[in-house]
């Protein structure tokens, strides 16, 4: 085969993929943490490590991959992105949610859905039927990931190292 006819066939593929993706209503230009100003929400929800990601205008579904697992304080909450994040999104809403969670107490609780309050000036984080709502302006700046050995111990081992019973080292 020759490198011309290889050439024409790998722009033919290109332009079909790229025709599949705009017929099913994938977005994938531009940064993902624009998209949420579009729908009503904050960019500063999604961390800095996006690697890649996909979003169907037409049913609302994403899915984010994180360059790694992430941790990020905003105020004295702690929240933990897995390396993949999943759900829906509509105006002013984030349902669905998976690969977020919140660090309450001794526990982390995984948040569920996200839903913009403007006249409040509130984000409400759901975590199944418990929410906790935080001001907006938290979230106007995207944030970046951070990582520490104690932010790290999840489950029983982070119980234990918080209790004092384990010594951990904060990087």
């Amino acid at each position: 085969m020759s490198s011309r006819r290889f050439l024409l066939l790998v722009l033919a593929a290109a332009a079909a993929v790229t025709a599949a993706a705009q017929a099913g209503g994938v977005t994938l230009n531009g940064a993902a943490n624009d998209i949420l100003p579009k729908y009503g929400l904050p960019k500063g929800l999604i961390p800095d490590s996006v690697a890649s990601y996909s979003f169907d205008e037409t049913t609302g579904r994403f899915e984010i991959h994180l360059a790694g697992t992430c941790y990020v304080h905003f105020g004295s909450n702690l929240v933990y992105y897995d390396k993949t994040i999943t759900g829906t999104l509509s105006y002013g809403a984030i349902s669905s949610l998976t690969g977020v969670q919140a660090k309450k107490l001794f526990l982390w609780v995984s948040v569920t859905g996200m839903v913009a309050h403007p006249k409040q000036g509130t984000i409400e984080f759901q975590a199944g039927f418990v929410s906790e709502s935080l001001s907006a302006s938290m979230f106007d700046k995207v944030p970046a990931c951070g990582s520490g050995v104690g932010a790290q111990l999840r489950g029983a081992a982070g119980v234990i190292g918080e209790l004092g019973l384990l010594p951990v080292e904060e990087v």
